[in-house]
């Protein structure tokens, strides 16, 4: 079966976002205002054969820990859809 993982991988909250600082305060120049924090991460689609729902999780998660995210810094989240 094929499944699509949608990954959303942002820096921790604890950790300054220096390209969403820029952004939220740029906001204000183009006249949009009462933004209060711009958080900017990576958004990873991967197509994935796998023989069910949770090995397509297992492999996604794999991938997340080993390559996608750098944990120290990081957090992810994804879900699996049928493809």
């Amino acid at each position: 079966m094929k499944f699509l993982a949608e990954i959303d991988v942002m820096p921790l909250k604890e950790l300054l976002d220096p390209q969403g600082k820029t952004v939220a305060n740029n906001l204000k120049n183009v006249d949009l205002h009462g933004i209060e924090d711009v958080r900017i991460g990576k958004h990873v689609k991967m197509w994935i054969e796998a023989e069910s729902e949770e090995a397509a999780k297992t492999i996604t998660d794999t991938a997340c820990k080993k390559l996608l995210c750098n944990q120290i810094m990081e957090n992810y989240t994804f879900t699996i859809i049928p493809a």
